[in-house]
């Protein structure tokens, strides 16, 4: 029994004595680290020798794993020391210790410590994950203050840590970092914050990436927006529009549920008639849309609708608060009608009809609503738009958008290149096909294919040309040879009067002039004279055709006097039928003129003439001469 106590003891001093090794090379390479904080110059001039002094690893540029863990330990435990002393001596974390001038610009210790790790993480001396792996230590152990001093420094060293090489081994800890940075924060009074989190992500994540992306399209139920219930008193409004104002909220926070309920869908749409009618019986004037700062409001701006019962006045003076409401309508009008829904989800056609009635009522609001209705409006629309292309991508399961390059394989002589076989004979019609097999109505659908009017498709044009848009000539419609050909269609079915102007004005001169600004309207137009001027020249050219035609229609070659005399012959009872013939149309109300007449028994003439050619000698070149004079009448007739 005694030696096992022996052995028992001798085990623990050696144990004991290895940890306490271990304590005092903990202590010793925090110190070095420390010092080589405060040395001056770019991190890549000592970083690898001060690694090398500490952990002197079997390989002298990359650390092995165990290594690896024994340098992460030594960092977390110096950087912990560092957050702790700065808030001892209450200074801001990323601005505590001393200030190195470096290129101009001073550093604390902490943002020198994690230059160090970067540099490293970067040239692959040290595991990759381990800067990540130091950033979310340092905001779990930071206030919300200092945290957005530590993001200021994410953002800052955004494209190092978005490297393929670091990207691979700590996209997990930085999206786990930023979600519980989100899940701190609060969404009503860091919105800015939260803001600045979700666009990193956009930026440091490719589109592609499933976690970001709603998938199943399932609605954020807990957003739920509190009003009062019962009325207040002392204030004298009407707490029924009140309440149905506010009940919109619910529907628009579950927009599945409209379909799936008739009694919901009949709820929503009588609540939000008696709000569109409230909205068009009190319209806003130029100067209450003018006394909204849109810059001050952005400023102070609140994710959350304020629904107090004696604001409600208020509100609906707000030309802003308006169009928040009314933009909800058409975000819940395009989910209703976006596309690629199984049949059961899709919409019944009768409330198809009142969709769209709603729909353009809430676009006539809008526009009418100051300021820049009419173009606020546009921008929604285009976003609205632009929205359909990414439901069609969640819905073909988030496909990637990077393109690997074609490496190109070298085919050895006489071998034959097999070429990949598409349904409809290539990539893009054969997706297209597999959509339409997806959704059938998508093809039949009598909104898919439509001719723009004529005043829409040159709207562009016509702002090019305003000179008050500042549109620089490069940038001007006018240059897409693509679009002014199939304007030029469109004017030539739509506006002929504009499309005769593009010979005098050029393609600026087809654009509808009510779409112009009067100072520039006034160069397209017309003038009277101009018009008296052109009908003449039309006249004159018409006059000079004519007696072109009378030319032609006179024999080209010379005939000799056998033929002559035939030819008279037989042209006398010919100019007598022709008179009578005149006659007779005279007196049916359709004279012919004295050309027509002449033009008429010339050609009978000349057909006797034909007649006649078998019994006369003729002239070579005589025969070709009076042929062609044969094709060239029927021309003209």
């Amino acid at each position: 029994m005694m030696w096992k106590l022996l052995l028992k003891k001798f085990v623990r001093a050696n144990l004991l004595g290895a940890e306490i090794d271990k304590y005092h090379m903990l202590l010793y390479s925090q110190e070095v680290f420390r010092s080589a904080i405060l040395q001056p110059g770019p991190p890549e001039s000592f970083a690898l020798q001060i690694v090398q002094q500490v952990i002197k690893p079997q390989r002298q540029t990359k650390l092995a794993q165990d290594e690896n863990q024994l340098l992460e330990n030594i960092l977390r435990a110096l950087l912990q020391e560092l957050v702790s002393s700065a808030v001892q001596s209450g200074e801001q974390i990323m601005q505590y210790g001393q200030s190195i001038d470096d290129g101009g610009s001073s550093q604390g210790l902490i943002p020198r410590l994690l230059d160090i790790v970067l540099y490293l993480c970067e040239k692959e001396h040290i595991e990759g994950g381990m800067i990540f792996q130091l950033l979310e230590d340092l905001t779990e152990m930071s206030t919300m203050r200092n945290c957005k001093d530590v993001f200021g420094y994410i953002e800052s060293k955004q494209d190092v840590l978005g490297k393929l090489e670091l990207f691979a081994r700590g996209k997990l800890v930085m999206l786990r970092t930023c979600n519980q940075l989100l899940r701190r924060l609060s969404k009503a009074n860091d919105v800015v914050f939260c803001g600045r989190i979700l666009m990193f992500l956009a930026h440091f994540f490719p589109l592609s990436e499933r976690s970001a992306v709603n998938i199943k399209g399932v609605f954020n139920t807990s957003n739920e927006t509190k009003y009062e219930k019962d009325p207040p008193d002392g204030i004298s409004i009407d707490f029924n529009f009140y309440k149905t104002f506010w009940s919109l909220q619910e529907h628009f926070c579950n927009s599945a549920s409209l379909t799936l309920a008739p009694t919901r869908w009949q709820k929503f749409t009588a609540s939000l008639m008696v709000v569109l009618s409230t909205f068009e019986a009190q319209p806003l004037s130029d100067e209450e849309g003018a006394a909204n700062n849109l810059e001050e409001e952005a400023a102070t701006f609140s994710i959350k609708y304020l629904t107090s019962s004696k604001l409600m006045g208020l509100e609906l003076k707000d030309s802003s608060f308006r169009r928040h409401i009314l933009v909800q309508c058409l975000i819940l009008f395009d989910y209703l009608k976006a596309p690629g829904k199984s049949e059961k989800d899709m919409p019944s056609e009768s409330m198809k009809e009142e969709i769209t009635s709603c729909e353009e009522r809430v676009k006539k609001l809008l526009e009418i609503t100051p300021p820049k209705g009419r173009d606020f409006l546009n921008k929604i629309e285009h976003m609205l738009e632009r929205e359909k292309n990414w439901v069609w991508w969640k819905r073909d399961g988030c496909p990637p958008f990077e393109k690997q390059p074609i490496e190109k394989k070298v085919v050895q002589d006489g071998a034959k290149k097999r070429r990949p076989r598409w349904r409809m004979g290539n990539k893009e019609l054969s997706q297209l096909w597999k959509w339409a097999d997806q959704n059938p109505n998508a093809l039949t659908d009598p909104q898919r294919v439509q001719t723009p009017a004529i005043t829409e498709y040159w709207k562009p044009l016509a702002e090019d040309i305003d000179p008050t848009a500042g549109i620089e000539p490069e940038y001007h419609h006018k240059n897409n040879k693509v679009y002014c050909w199939k304007g030029l269609r469109f004017s030539a079915r739509q506006d002929l009067d504009g499309f005769s102007r593009f010979t005098d004005h050029g393609i600026e001169g087809v654009v509808p002039l009510e779409l112009l600004p009067p100072d520039v309207r006034s160069k397209y137009q017309a003038k009277p004279n101009e018009r008296s001027k052109r009908a003449k020249k039309e006249g004159a050219k018409g006059a000079s055709h004519q007696s072109e035609e009378n030319q032609i229609a006179t024999p080209a070659s010379e005939i000799d006097d056998g033929i002559k005399a035939d030819l008279e012959a037989s042209a006398t009872p010919m100019d007598t039928d022709a008179a009578t013939a005149t006659g007779n149309m005279s007196q049916g109300g359709s004279p012919l003129t004295d050309e027509h007449q002449k033009q008429s028994s010339d050609t009978d003439g000349l057909e006797a003439a034909g007649q006649s050619e078998p019994d006369a000698d003729v002239e070579p070149g005589v025969v070709d001469g009076e042929a062609d004079t044969e094709v060239d009448l029927d021309a003209v007739g």
